[in-house]
């Protein structure tokens, strides 16, 4: 008996809806039925029908201002699986070693998930007085150094969205609640490359955090280091620490594939 090529197993329909998701790469952000249509070269009503199929599962979501479509957080939470299972927390751990040996602080990966930061990893400092551990803990994004890496570069949409399920609670006096000042310092951590949480979560607790790019450009986690506020003042933030994390999000998104 001849055993098939796998080739002949294959499903046209599905075949089709990879091509469509396929299409969404690089600088690509959004895609309307006409444009689909001519690069697949389908009839509009089939991609119509593809498009239906794939946002009822959440891989791909309609613009309402343009009416184009974009891939979905279905296909983020798909990759960054990928990235979990197969590189991310593999690739950090040497990083966050090495951070942990040069600063003595304690060294953190994250990841964005449901409008919350949540800790995958850590490496603590030898230090007696440390942060508590905080992996597996889910953590509101507007008061978290990690968190606001990952608002800062989202889009319009994506942060108007996010805002609406997430209520500013004031956890400390410095915590940035007003939405106004809250887009102010996005704007200075999009500009500088990372974030600062100026104990705006816990008093007495300072962090800072850079973004993890992978291959297809995005944004897929935040590494950062965190320690008491006695010991991350200014002078040492400024020409130690933020160097070093700066230094850190570039070389794991690097093994990422992020191409500089």
């Amino acid at each position: 008996m001849v055993k098939k090529d796998k080739s002949e197993y294959i499903i046209q329909a599905v075949s089709h809806a990879l091509d469509l998701l396929e299409q969404f790469h690089g600088d690509i952000d959004e895609l309307g039925v006409t444009e689909l249509s001519k690069r697949l070269k389908l009839h509009k009503n089939n991609v119509f029908r593809l498009l239906a199929t794939l946002e009822s599962r959440g891989y791909i979501e309609q613009n309402r201002a343009t009416e184009n479509y974009r891939l979905g957080l279905k296909a983020l939470e798909l990759g960054q699986t990928f990235i979990k299972q197969m590189g991310l927390l593999r690739q950090a751990r040497p990083i966050l070693d090495r951070m942990v040996e040069e600063g003595n602080e304690t060294a953190y990966v994250s990841i964005f998930k449901e409008n919350h930061i949540v800790y995958l990893d850590v490496v603590e400092t030898s230090l007696t007085v440390r942060v508590v551990s905080r992996v597996g803990s889910r953590l509101p994004a507007y008061c978290t150094a990690s968190g606001k890496v990952h608002l800062a570069f989202m889009s319009d949409e994506e942060f108007e969205a996010t805002m609406a399920e997430q209520k500013l609670a004031q956890h400390t006096p410095t915590t940035l609640v007003d939405i106004k000042k809250l887009k102010a310092e996005l704007e200075l951590i999009r500009t500088n490359g990372y974030a600062i949480d100026d104990e705006e979560l816990d008093l007495g607790v300072r962090c800072i955090a850079a973004p993890i790019r992978d291959y297809t450009r995005r944004i897929v986690g935040a590494v950062s280091i965190s320690g008491p506020s006695m010991r991350l003042e200014d002078k040492r933030m400024k020409e130690e620490l933020i160097p070093m994390i700066l230094h850190a999000g570039e070389d794991l998104s690097t093994r990422l594939g992020f191409p500089h």
